[in-house]
């Protein structure tokens, strides 16, 4: 009863906020919903447009009388506005003086002799000379603020066990002023930073954190860097616009006519400037595009205001609604920038408005423009940033560094949540998405349990492997860091262990000193490009799933000491050396014998070896400046890697003298409206004779599960060279062709195609050593496979159906399997 009174107030609260709402659905005279239809009120320019079924909504802090509702076609039509306007039905009639262009166009607008589409020619023209692109130099302060919130609130949602002991939560309930739902703000996290750059050459601009504020979260690194990568910086006046990794085209894109439709609607004043407003909706569904309106100046034909939705019918997985608007600036007569940028993205398991979910809202506010300081070129550099004031801000400043204070709602999220932190039922809720995000589970002060996920496997040596790991964590900038792990195997009856001990000794450029030690078994050669990292373990040593021998495993016994820095930004300097002794499993299964230089034959391995490495991954973004820190859009940006290996022949016994070298390129490729590509390619040389186990094993995959970076239809040990060249290419269209089959449309599912090829060989004198049960084979006329895939299933599944087109008559050989992957997909 006390839920329902609490419940009752809230709404009637709600509406005290906003002087005029208004929601309903726009029809024709034949009842069928007008989709894209403009609605304003009277005598502003505020105003919204019908999404797909016809239906809106719409509020002010204004006071109005009437809502104009046009489209094209139909007879404009004032609405007297009421107390309540809620659920209205709007009925359009057709213009009787313009039944013939209805009769033309049907909803379409023509291409050419289009008055919008003229507008829309000259802001391409002057794209480039509006806002920042007339300076030489640029500065200004930018406030972002991310917010997420729990949506379609009611009556039922809140009487729900699960809300048993957290009342206090509905206190802080709300309205969203674009779709008219209640929602409950959970989270916020509020960024400040100082942006310098430049136009002329060399092109440089670089983003200081001033300052980073959570509600509640602070040290739940993963999800901080989730969250972030959600939301990427993106021009409008760019041709596409990407949002959870797919190109949207942008209504002012180069070939904006070929997918939109475009309308010149009205002409007004905006604080002294004449502008026009221009509506556009899509010509076509279940494509990357939006709805929405926008407003352009008559002489700088730069944009003042825009507003637009994301097509309905988009194939965007786990996302009901995408909202954008931005509104630039007039600085002087020829001068427009960017003052605010809003997006809001509703997040539902299903696209039904009654359906439960969370808006993710990022707010990013622009102010202070400086021009034309000039300043070395040295500035506009990225420098990492490791200060710990930047996360512990006191509140006057940021009373002082908000462009836009908070809400009373949004500053209660603050207090809420550290009310939250006692509540014990908030603190079971808050575990399980911590699991899921990091794999780990704090279960004590400073400790977590985990990998969570890797406690239970199975390999033909070990029989069923359980496993118990975990680290040292405090807070998410912890200077050193400890994790191990323990492990047992029910058919060989043997312990495994391993531990690692992580210290960053020096802030500045971030240098890091590691040791660690490992004794396991190991399913080697599942990576052209090896390095020697501690408690790493391939998937293919415990996958539960396999098919043929897997037997083909050895013993680790492993230690390296490391140290690596950051020169610059995103490059990764290593240098390390290692211990280790290798021999098989199971001799009796797997024998990886050799001959040594006196032509004894020797069944294990001793090996001391120092590498160097060097990692380059432009762009990239970290959050926090600990030992170890979150990374986000870590699949948009290239990877580099170079590396070198000396194997030293006699501390400590080593066996063998030896260089290898390797390089690892990985680029994604995002080609427009035609999707995404991915490209991997790998090259590499091992110098001087070695055995089985330090050669370049090209990795086969015994799962039934898909592997981008591996060979799915070779088997381990199949291929063995001294030195390879590899090439991965595999395209996701992201659903552009099943888009356009009716019956595929609507499930949603996303084509994939993709090709491996490896080329290599292997020396006579590594051949000549080679006393195992294994007979070289290397790739020497190119092995490759393809395959087809189906994406998307379900939101989660792809099935891949895969192909040789080499080796096709190897004994043992698979020519052809349908393998499945999992994942959590946009």
């Amino acid at each position: 009863m006390i839920k329902r009174i609490c419940y009752i107030l809230l709404f009637i609260s709600l509406g005290i906020h906003a002087q005029v709402r208004v929601s309903g659905i726009i029809v024709d005279e034949e009842d069928a919903p007008v989709p894209f239809a403009n609605i304003i009120f009277k005598g502003s320019t505020q105003g919204t447009i019908s999404d797909e079924n016809g239906k809106f909504y719409l509020e002010s802090d204004q006071t109005y009388k009437e809502l104009e509702v046009s489209f094209v076609g139909f007879e404009t039509l004032l609405v007297s506005l009421e107390a309540s306007n809620l659920n209205l039905r709007i009925e359009l009639s057709e213009a009787r003086d313009q039944l013939d262009e209805v009769t033309i166009y049907t909803g379409k607008m023509p291409k050419k002799n289009n008055p919008a589409v003229d507008i829309l020619k000259k802001i391409w023209r002057k794209k480039r000379r509006n806002g920042l692109y007339l300076y030489d130099r640029y500065e200004y302060d930018k406030y972002e603020k991310i917010q997420f919130d729990l949506n379609n609130i009611d009556e039922k949602l809140m009487n729900r066990k699960v809300f048993d002991g957290l009342e206090m939560v509905f206190d802080q309930i709300d309205t969203s002023n674009i779709t008219g739902k209640v929602y409950l703000p959970i989270f916020i996290n509020e960024s400040v930073y100082k942006t310098y750059g430049k136009n002329i050459y060399p092109k440089k601009e670089s983003s200081k954190l001033v300052a980073n504020k959570n509600s509640g979260y602070s040290d739940n690194q993963a999800l901080i860097a989730f969250l972030k990568q959600l939301y990427v910086d993106f021009d409008i006046y760019d041709n596409y616009l990407l949002f959870f990794d797919k190109k949207f085209s942008s209504p002012l894109s180069r070939l904006g006519p070929e997918v939109y439709n475009y309308v010149l609607t009205d002409s007004s004043y905006i604080e002294g400037k004449w502008c026009y407003n221009i509506l556009f909706y899509p010509r076509r569904k279940s494509e990357l595009t939006f709805k929405g309106d926008f407003w352009v100046n008559d002489t700088t034909f730069a944009i003042k205001e825009i507003q637009m939705y994301a097509n309905k019918n988009a194939n965007v997985n786990w996302v009901k609604d995408i909202y954008i608007e931005q509104e630039f600036d007039v600085v002087n007569d020829s001068v427009f920038l960017l003052k605010r940028d809003y997006i809001m993205t509703d997040f539902a398991l299903n696209q039904k408005d009654a359906s439960k979910g969370v808006y993710g809202k990022r707010t990013t506010l622009y102010d202070n423009h400086v021009f034309d300081v000039r300043r070395p070129d040295e500035f506009y550099k990225e420098q990492v940033q490791d200060d710990p004031q930047i996360y512990n801000q006191p509140d006057d400043f940021w009373a002082r560094s908000r462009q836009e204070q908070l809400s009373e709602n949004e500053l209660g999220i603050y207090k809420m949540l550290d009310t939250l932190q006692n509540v014990r039922r908030f603190q079971q809720i808050n575990t399980i998405g911590e699991i899921l995000a990091s794999g780990y589970w704090n279960f004590a002060r400073g400790w977590d349990y985990g990998p969570v996920f890797s406690s239970i496997g199975y390999n033909d040596i070990e029989g069923l492997r359980l496993k118990a790991g975990g680290r040292t964590y405090f807070s998410q900038n912890d200077k050193w860091r400890v994790k191990g792990y323990l492990a047992y195997g029910f058919m060989d009856t043997r312990f495994k262990y391993g531990i690692e001990g992580k210290w960053m000794f020096k802030n500045n450029k971030r240098w890091i000193v590691s040791l660690g030690t490992r004794k396991d078994i190991e399913q080697l050669g599942v990576s052209l490009t090896t390095a020697n990292e501690v408690l790493e373990r391939s998937f293919a040593t415990t996958s539960i799933f396999t098919r043929g021998d897997n037997t083909k495993l050895s013993n680790i016994d492993l230690t390296n000491l490391k140290i690596s820095m950051e020169p610059v930004k995103n490059l990764e300097l290593t240098l390390g050396t290692t211990y280790k002794t290798l021999e098989s499993a199971n001799p009796d299964l797997f024998n990886v014998d050799y001959f040594d230089e006196n032509g004894e034959i020797q069944s294990s391995i001793e090996q001391v070896d120092v590498s160097v490495g060097l990692q380059f991954t432009p762009n990239r973004k970290a959050y926090g400046f600990g030992v170890e820190r979150s990374i986000s859009n870590n699949n948009r940006f290239p990877t580099f890697f170079l590396g070198y290996t000396r194997g030293i022949k006699g501390p400590m016994n080593s066996d063998f003298d030896y260089h290898k070298v390797q390089f690892f390129y990985e680029q994604p490729i995002q080609l427009g409206l035609f999707g995404r590509m991915r490209s991997t390619f790998e090259v590499g040389k091992t110098f001087n004779p070695v055995p089985l186990q330090l050669l370049n094993i090209v990795p086969g995959n015994q799962t039934f599960f898909t592997s981008r970076k591996l060979f799915d239809l070779l088997n381990y040990y199949e291929f063995i060279t001294d030195e390879y060249v590899s090439l991965h290419l595999e395209h996701n269209f992201q659903g552009k062709i099943f888009s356009r089959i009716p019956v595929l449309r609507d499930l949603n599912w996303r084509e994939i195609i993709g090709i491996r090829g490896v080329v290599g060989s292997i020396s006579q004198a590594n051949r000549d050593i080679n006393a195992s049960d294994l007979i070289y084979v290397a790739p020497e006329n190119v092995y490759w496979e393809y395959h087809f895939g189906i994406g998307n299933i379900f939101k989660l599944l792809r099935v891949d159906f895969q192909y040789r087109g080499s080796y096709l008559d190897t004994p043992g050989s698979e020519n052809f399997a349908v393998k499945i992957g999992l994942g959590f997909y946009f």
